[in-house]
């Protein structure tokens, strides 16, 4: 009987290891008892029962909610700071100051209290629901002002329009708020019940529609009679609360009160004595204050007056009549002294822990200095002296050794160390002279067009200067959009000697580069943390853990405030409000701060780099001119020469270190005062060593072709250049790479091989890299721009270059 044998072709399937995938069981036989460190440590949290998980998870829902309920009801309590609440109209027909006087006259119980002059605004106490507010207000178009107080504003309560909801600039400061960040808001409609009857379902179905993109899922309320102005103020007290990263770390304070005293050596400079309620965190008589748009300060000491607004004030008796009257007036007209007499001093500053204004490092010009050189090296130095080929040079006669030194040839040329902003100079003069020519060339064609009275007087108000300069920018934007870096070689100037500080790499992502290499000299004067995400995250456990001394939250206080300019004072007295914040730790001194940004839509004007900006990052106001470069993950990031529209870009300045996360919002200064918002995005990082590399591309053009040789011109224009630039790469339009193999004559043509057979269409480009610093332009004082008008506020109609 003949037995089926299996061949060499069958299939042999793969044994089951058993041993790898072992049960719980069988890894705890092996283990003999033995129970690792991670598991033991977490054994107390996964041996609890179902009940005592639930029970723990109750009891965390319990404590949020109690968490909440406290701080909903300290706010605004006798314990608490009064509820501020910031009004803003968001269209020209919303009457502000008719809102306001209906907040004032709720009901009988609601006393009004005029603030006191120089800080707009006005206190609300309402002892039936236990609360006070303070309302500011704030009209769309002045916008630094609207940011200035949104940062310190509990609640912002929108005032809309039955009709339309909001107007451009109401639309434009929604886009400025929304970039800052939002605190708790509220939205009220005024002038409903001026509409028909008809009229009044159809305006708010159309009202409801336009508030789902901005506000989505929000209730509105109306502001036209008292019944209305009580239910908002039920609203407003009643709200969830919503947090600001940037001011929920620091105490902040909004000014009520302000006094200046000028100090003996000068009336220009003196103690500022400003009062309001300490809001945010615990305010410390050491660190340092911040004054939004004038800078960095010191508390000498802090006081603790009575506070003027108490929520239950005490009733004086007095007489029947008219004794009546004159005894509120002798209140009222001694109730300085008695504050002053009652004043009470809180807590002084100590010299030893009080934190110093110093921001900026002082460089030693000695310290990069070298030692005297030893024996060993000077006799190194004159034997390598003695090794060198000896140059033979055409002197005329009688002429000693050391006169041959200093005699050179006509062939030799050296090297001109040029500064940054000669090299930006001469570039944007290359450009612009090639825009010139391209221009020159253009058909012009004429049209006879009809006179006009109205045209005359627009022609009048119109900058020829500013207009030159706007289209001189557009043009190198579209420029740069159409050929990206690309700059023509210069013939009056040697390529080796114009661009000597650029470099070849031979991969921009994996090419190493040191970034401590050839740093400027402000480099210097700023400070660089070891390891700034652990020194951000000590500060902020410290601050959560740690109880602080000093004046609480609640607290109405008098900070004196020492080597302040008299200007502050004048600005308050004018209108302007007063906002501080204390800075924590390392947060006065200055560094490089990398902001992400991406362009708003609304303005499309070209905004070149190291142009001056006024920036808004968190708590803080000031000039910069900033750098652009990519968003990328890599160690290098190529710098951009304009604001793109389309992608985020990384904006970097030097300025003061602040702590993310905080917002930033970028605005540039027009000829006429007025500030536009150009860019909003938020703060990357503290981090001195993020390389911004400048790259430069030049172009030469296929003058010959043979299989994979090819003679380039017009990328040089001389032989020591080519000779100069051989060891860098080539790379050309359609994907092909190379490299100079030798000159060819005395006019810059060169040899190169490529990888393949060159197109007679294609071009042949040479990257080179430079790094690239920002400017020190930093100024913290920013005075207030003009308003904004309705029509300014609309985008501008789109150029075409073409």
């Amino acid at each position: 009987m003949a037995v089926h044998r299996s061949g060499p072709l069958k299939q042999q399937n793969k044994a089951h290891k058993g041993g790898r995938h072992r049960g719980r069981s069988a890894a705890q036989r092996d283990g003999k008892g033995r129970v690792a460190v991670k598991v033991l440590s977490k054994k107390a949290r996964k041996e609890l029962s179902r009940v005592d998980q639930r029970h723990r998870a109750s009891q965390l829902r319990k404590q949020k909610k109690e968490a909440v309920l406290a701080e909903k009801r300290q706010l605004g309590s006798k314990d608490g700071p009064p509820h501020q609440v910031l009004v803003v109209s968001l269209h020209e027909r919303v009457n502000l100051g008719e809102a306001l006087l209906l907040l004032q006259n709720t009901d009988n119980k609601v006393v009004p209290v005029v603030e006191q002059a120089g800080a707009p605004g006005f206190m609300v106490l309402c002892p039936q629901l236990k609360h006070r507010w303070f309302f500011t207000s704030a009209k769309s178009g002045d916008l630094h002002t609207m940011l200035d107080l949104a940062k310190v504003a509990d609640t912002i309560l929108f005032i809309l329009d039955p009709v339309e909801g909001w107007d451009s600039t109401g639309d434009y400061c929604l886009s400025c708020l929304f970039a800052q960040g939002l605190p708790t808001y509220s939205l009220a409609i005024q002038g409903v019940g001026g509409l028909p009857p008809k009229k009044q379902t159809e305006a708010k179905k159309k009202l409801s529609k336009a508030l789902e993109k901005r506000f989505p899922g929000d209730r509105l309320l109306h502001l036209d009679t008292r019944q209305d102005a009580v239910l908002l103020l039920r609203q407003l007290a009643n709200q969830k609360q919503r947090h600001l990263s940037f001011r929920d770390r620091r105490a902040y304070l909004f000014a009520h009160a302000a006094d200046f005293v000028p100090s003996q050596e000068s009336s220009l400079v003196g103690t500022l004595k400003v009062s309001g309620y300490v809001r945010g965190q615990t305010l410390d008589v050491n660190r340092l204050l911040h004054i939004v748009g004038h800078g960095d300060f010191q508390i000498k000491q802090i006081d603790a007056p009575a506070d003027p607004f108490p929520l239950n004030p005490r009733v004086i008796k007095a007489r029947k009549g008219l004794d009546m009257a004159m005894q509120v007036e002798g209140v009222d007209a001694d109730g300085a002294t008695e504050m002053e007499e009652d004043l009470k001093v809180l807590v002084r500053a100590d010299p030893a822990r009080q934190e110093s204004l110093q921001s900026e490092v002082v460089p030693d010009p000695m310290e990069g200095e070298q030692t005297w050189p030893t024996e060993e090296e000077l006799n190194e130095a004159n034997d390598f002296l003695k090794e060198r080929t000896k140059m033979v040079k055409k002197v005329p006669k009688g002429t000693s050794s050391y006169q041959a030194e200093w005699i050179v040839d006509e062939d030799d040329v050296s090297s001109i160390d040029e500064e940054e902003e000669e090299e930006e100079a001469a570039e944007d003069f290359m450009e612009g002279e090639e825009s010139e020519t391209e221009g020159s060339e253009e058909e012009c064609e004429t049209m006879t067009l009809g006179e006009s009275v109205r045209d005359d007087q627009y022609d009048e108000k119109i900058d020829e200067e500013a207009e030159e300069q706007m289209l001189e920018k557009y043009k190198q934007e579209r420029l740069d959009e159409m050929f990206p870096d690309e700059v023509d070689t210069p013939r009056d100037v040697a390529a080796r000697i114009r661009f000597q500080k650029y470099r070849g790499l031979k991969s921009f992502r994996t090419s190493p580069w040191d970034p401590k290499e050839n740093l400027p000299q402000d480099y210097a004067r700023i400070f660089q943390f070891q390891d700034f995400s652990r020194t951000r995250k000590r500060i902020f456990k410290e601050i959560e853990e740690e109880e602080s001394e000093g004046a609480e939250v609640g607290w109405y206080v008098t900070l004196h405030v020492c080597g302040v300019p008299a200007s502050v004072v004048e600005s308050f007295r004018l209108g302007v409000p007063l906002v501080m914040f204390s800075l924590l730790p390392h947060e006065q001194k200055m560094s490089v701060l990398n902001m992400v940004v991406r362009r708003h839509p609304g303005n499309q004007e070209p905004v070149k780099s190291k142009e001056e900006m006024i920036f808004h990052c968190g708590f803080r106001r000031f000039r910069a001119s900033p750098l652009y470069s990519q968003h990328t993950a890599a160690d290098k990031h190529k710098a951009e020469r304009f604001l793109r529209p389309d992608v985020a870009l990384v904006v970097t300045v030097y300025a003061p270190i602040t702590f993310p996360p905080a917002s930033v919002l970028l605005f540039k200064q027009k000829p006429d005062g007025k500030h536009s918002l150009i860019a909003t995005g938020s703060l990357l990082s503290v981090d001195p060593d993020r390389m911004v590399i400048k790259r430069l591309v030049l172009s030469g053009h296929p003058f010959k072709i043979l299989t994979k040789m090819a003679v380039v011109r017009y990328m040089f224009f001389n032989r020591e250049d080519v000779l100069w630039f051989k060891p860098v790469e080539l790379r050309t339009k359609w994907g092909r790479r190379g490299h100079i193999k030798e000159p060819l004559g005395t006019h810059g043509h060169m040899k190169c091989t490529f990888d393949g057979q060159l197109k007679s269409q294609d071009t042949v480009l040479m990257n080179l890299y430079k790094r690239v610093f920002p400017k020190w332009t930093y100024d913290p004082y920013v005075p207030e721009p003009m308003p904004w008008s309705k029509e300014e506020t609309s985008p501008g109609p789109e150029v075409d270059m073409q």
